[in-house]
Formats: structure tokens, sequence, C-alpha cells
């Protein structure tokens, strides 16, 4: 059974999952928001008094926010947990404890635990940021007593990119996916396990970055970046940049964990026909992100590069900002794969447990997921039609439309799963349903974004914002409330309360369609999107939008206290609850330490969601000889 010498090392005494906490376990994440703000200030003054200017200013701030980041490592345990051990010192014990949560740990359930907190918690302010733009748009005019044309940009801005890439890009990755990738293998960890710890701590000084962006001027450029705006932006535009692309190299340390995790840390037995669907759709997202995102890394950083160096790669008369839209949507419409692909699979791991069948045409469903991927990496230019050439045109538009096939064979499983099962409907179940139809008008309605005649009239038009909610929130977040109380009882070794569960997911379902249905209509009528300003004759259905809007969101609170109140008194759980057949089940809830102990290995006879009637378990275990 696949292991590395961090697990290995901890094996001898893994006891300490039921250590209580003390509140001085705090003190290193503490320490690390110390060293980062001294890092950040100490840097940005120098700077500062050498160059003759102040704090606020694009170079001050680049290398503040360059030297917090390291104050922020340095303080969260990562020289004694990983560095000094490669200058010939010796390195920390491995954290087996309640206090693996607060400081740097190469456990990758501790990481993905974080990950979980983290994304709650960007979650929560992106959607404040969401209820403020929609505050807004409650009138046809600029409220000067809320939101000034400026400091909506600024609020849109930070939605966007907190929701896309602090939120929805890990939300299931992170996780769930962390979490449980391992596991279903019949690994003991990761393959780089220091650098899965490494993503999570490079999180949160990316979104503190870009939430206090107007701090020191904000920037009005959406969460595009785009130039020459950008360059005009104010000196916030430099923590979008820097805090994007540190959210994107997070990303990345993921991607590059769960390839090599897949294809090195595989139990015996476990072809790639074995592997579970869940497994195919990290995989097929870190494809996205290994093949696409240096692109948009770079270009990031050059744009950075045009503002503080004074660069021409974008601006200037030699500049070209067109190539910046190629770099950045080279990944940006690909990264709404890395988001679905990972939903998509969740559902297939899912319904063939709750409806008791095999999961129908699995090699088809495999072979969608990655058409996706593939098919997926080459769309971007769709996101621009009004501004190339030509000639581009019908290729993009193709490829676009093309992209529906594979997704369809996704589809297509999901339903042939179900045709004749008797479906046991608990809260994931719903919830992964509603998610599939969400999706469905998602894509539907995308159809004719990627019409080039259609999306000149419908480009830059709320139908834009309403089809690409339809896929992010109505999809992924969804899945991902599904994916939470699937795997609850596999971390707490509790249930989550299937009353509220449900309560929420329809109040999620209605709500959610009445606030973002109408902006379909909306973008027919004309309406374009990232203005603080419209016309009157669309303030009628704004206001319903708005109002629906406000319901959506605190809505929210429910599924929070309904985890909380569950984790602290819920039902116990026994160790596989929803009957599933997945590996993951095969160990005790809550998960311990050590999920496979030495002295047995599991051998994977077939794979893990066939439910037919007689079908033999997938995985045999055998004890094995001491010191293999």
């Amino acid at each position: 059974m696949a292991t590395t010498d961090v697990q290995g090392r901890a094996a001898g005494g893994a006891g300490g999952g039921g250590q209580p906490f003390v509140w001085s376990m705090v003190l290193p994440m503490v320490r690390a928001g110390l060293f980062g703000f001294i890092g950040y200030f100490a840097a940005a003054w120098i700077t500062a008094m050498v160059t003759h200017t102040v704090i606020v200013n694009p170079l001050p701030a680049t290398l503040g926010y360059v030297f917090g980041l390291l104050g922020w490592l340095a303080g969260s345990g990562i020289w004694s947990g990983w560095i000094r051990r490669a200058f010939g010192g010796e390195e920390a014990p491995s954290l087996t404890g309640v206090e693996r949560y607060f400081q740097f740990s190469s456990d990758p359930k501790a990481t993905a635990v974080r990950y979980v907190i983290f994304n709650v918690a960007a979650f929560l302010f992106a959607g404040l940021a969401a209820m403020a733009i929609r505050i807004e748009l409650l009138t046809p005019n600029s409220t000067s007593w809320w939101l000034s044309e400026v400091h909506y940009n600024m609020t849109f801005g930070i939605h966007g990119v907190v929701m896309l890439l602090a939120v929805a890009a890990s939300v299931i990755v992170g996780g769930m996916g962390y979490y449980l990738l391992p596991i279903m293998l019949g690994a003991r960890t990761v393959i780089y396990p220091r650098l899965l710890g490494l993503s999570w701590w490079l999180l949160p000084p990316a979104a503190v970055a870009v939430f206090l962006s107007p701090l020191i001027g904000g920037f009005q450029t959406g969460w595009w970046g785009y130039p020459p705006l950008a360059q005009n932006s104010g000196s916030g535009i430099v923590f979008y940049t820097l805090g994007a692309a540190t959210l994107l190299a997070s990303s990345v340390l993921g991607a590059l964990n769960i390839i090599g995790t897949i294809v090195y840390m595989r139990a015996k037995g476990m072809s790639l026909g074995r592997v579970p669907m869940f497994v195919w759709g990290l995989f097929a997202a870190a494809t996205i992100l290994i093949v696409e995102a240096p692109a948009t890394f770079t270009g990031t950083l050059m744009d950075l590069s045009d503002m503080i160096l004074g660069s021409h790669f974008y601006t200037g008369p030699t500049g070209i900002p067109l190539a910046y839209d190629d770099q950045f949507w080279w990944l940006f419409h690909p990264e709404v794969y890395v988001f679905a692909l990972p939903a998509f699979a969740l559902w297939l791991e899912i319904l063939p447990a709750a409806a008791q069948r095999p999961l129908f045409a699995r090699n088809w469903a495999i072979a969608g997921l990655l058409g996706v991927s593939m098919v997926g990496a080459m769309l971007g230019v769709h996101h621009y039609f009004t501004a190339v050439s030509a000639e581009r045109m019908p290729i993009f538009m193709t490829i676009t439309e093309t992209v529906s096939i594979p997704t369809g064979f996704v589809f297509l499983a999901a339903l042939g799963t179900l045709w004749g099962g008797r479906l046991k409907l608990s809260s994931p179940v719903l919830l992964s349903l509603m998610a599939m139809m969400n999706f469905l008008i998602g894509g539907l309605t995308g159809i004719f974004n990627a019409d080039v005649p259609a999306d000149f009239q419908l480009h830059n038009t709320y139908w834009v914002v309403a089809h690409f909610h339809y896929t992010i929130l109505g999809a992924v977040i969804f899945s991902w409330l599904a994916g939470l109380y699937w795997w609850f009882p596999k971390v707490t070794g509790r249930m989550v309360n299937e009353f509220w569960a449900k309560f929420h997911a329809w109040w999620f379902f209605v709500f959610f369609n009445m606030t973002f249905f109408p902006m379909f209509i909306l973008g027919i009528e004309g309406m374009n999107r990232r203005v603080a300003v419209y016309l009157p004759y669309l303030h009628p259905l704004n206001e319903f939008v708005s109002i629906s809007a406000f319901f959506l969101g605190a809505g929210f609170l429910i599924p929070a206290a309904n985890l909380y109140f569950s984790w602290r008194s819920g039902k116990k759980a026994s160790q596989n609850p929803w009957g599933s057949k997945s590996l993951e089940w095969h160990s005790p809830s809550p998960t311990p330490y050590i999920v496979f102990p030495e002295g047995s290995e599991v051998t994977v006879v077939g794979p893990n969601d066939n439910y037919a009637d007689g079908a033999p378990e997938p995985f045999v275990w055998a004890p094995t000889t001491a010191g293999k």
C-alpha cells in the first residue's frame, strides 16, 4: 500500500486524534498573522523611503505583499515542519492531534479541513459583497448613501475574484478532494504532502489582500484585470494581481498532488478502469490546471510588470492589450470545468449508492469527464468574440459547442443509473439532482453564448451573468453542499439533521431560481452587466431579483447552523450510513489519523460503483508480512 516517509514516521505514535482543543494550539496561526503584518509594513515602508513615495503606491505595496506572504509562511511553522530539514536540521515531529489544524502540517486530512473552513469564510464575505451589489441595484440610479459607481466597481471585482478563485476553485477539489483522494485510492497520504500543506497557507494572505485592496485605492477592472484600465485603476490593482497569482499557484500545487497521487499511489489491483469516478473528476480538473494555468499566471505577472516596472507587454506603443485577453481566458473559461468536473464526478459517486444500481455506461462517463477536460481547454475565445478577427469566430464557435457532447455522456450516465432504481432521497441526493437541473439550464443557455450571431446580441448583458451563475452557483455550490452532507459522517462520525438539510435544499433551489432566472430576461431586455446605473424600465425586475437574492443569502445561515450543531451533538453515524461500496467507508468513522494501519493491505478486484444483485465486494483485505 502506497505511503510516504511523512506518515511512515508518524504511524507508530498516531493516537493523538482524541487530544482536546486548548487555545494555545491557535498560537502558530496568530504568530503567522503577526509575522505577515510585520513583513508587509516593514517592506512597504522601507521601499517607500528608498523610492521617496508612499506605502500605498504600487511598488511598495507589491514588495510589502511579497514579504508579508513570506512572513506569514514563516510563522506558520513551515521552517520547522519542512525547510529546516533541507539545510541539514532535524524536522519537527509529525503532528497527529488537534494542533495539526492550526499550523503547517503534512496531513492531507488536516489540510482539507482547513480548506473547508477557509471556503466557508470566503463564501460568507464574498456573499456579503454580492448582497451589497444587490442593494445598490434596488434603484436605477447610483445611491450616494450606499455605493458610488467607483465603490460598486470595487465591490463587484472583489466578489468575482474571491468567489471564483478562493471559493469555487477549491470547495470540492480542496475540502473534499484532498481529504478523499488518498483514501479512495488506498494510499496513506498524497504524493507531495508538504506541497499540499503549503497550498492552503497561500490562500488566506491572497484573499485578505483582495478584500483589503480598497484601502490602497481599489481597482476598477472587475475580476479580469484588463489592461490598459488596470494601469489606470488605482494601486489596489496590485493586490488583485498578486492575490490572483497566489491563488492560482495554490491550485497548481494541489493539481500536481492529484495527478501524481493517481499515477503512482493507487492500491494493488486498482487499474485505471477501477479508479473511482470522483477521483477521475479530480484528475480531469487537475489536468486543465497543469496545462492552462501557467499562461494565465504569467499574464498576471506581466500585467503587474507593466504597472510597477514600466514594461509594455500590454500597454504603450508596443503593447498588445488583446494578448492579455488570450492569456487570461486561456485558463479562465477552462477554469469553469475545473469547478464543474469534480461536481459531475460527485454526482456519479453518490447516485449509484443511493439508487443501489451499477453506474450506467461507466467507461463512457470517464470518457465524458476527460473529453470535457480536453475540449474545454480550447474554447476561451468565445468570451471576447466582439474583439477578435472574423477568421477565429467559426473555429471557436465550433469548439465551444462541441463541449456539450462529452458533457452529455456524463448526464446520460447519471440518468441511466437512476432509471429503474429505488432512489433513497436523502439530502445529498436531493442536492445532486438539483445541481444537475441547474447545470442543464446553464448549459442550454450557454449555447447562445457560443453562437457568434447570438453572442453579439447577448454579450456583456445580464444573460451572461445568469448563465454563469447557473453553472457555478447552481451546479458547483449545490454539489458542494451535497458532498458536505454525504461525507460529513466520514469526517465527524455524526449525521447532519436531514430535516434542516432538505429544508435548506428547497429554500436554496427556489430562491436561487427566483434570483437568477429573471436575469435572462434582463439580459434580453438589454441590461448591461457590471453597471451600477440602469434605465428605469428595468427597475421592477431588478427589485424582484434583489429581494430574492436577500432571501437566498439569508438561507445560508441554515446549513451553517446545521453543520455546526450536527458536529457538536448530531446523531452518531454508523461506519457506512449510505451503504456505499467506496473504499473510504471501509475505515472507521470519524476517520483516524492513519486510515489504513500497517499489517493489512487492500487489493482492488472491481469498480466501487457496481451495485448489481450478487456483485462481489470490490475490495479484498489481506494481512501483510512484517516489514513489507
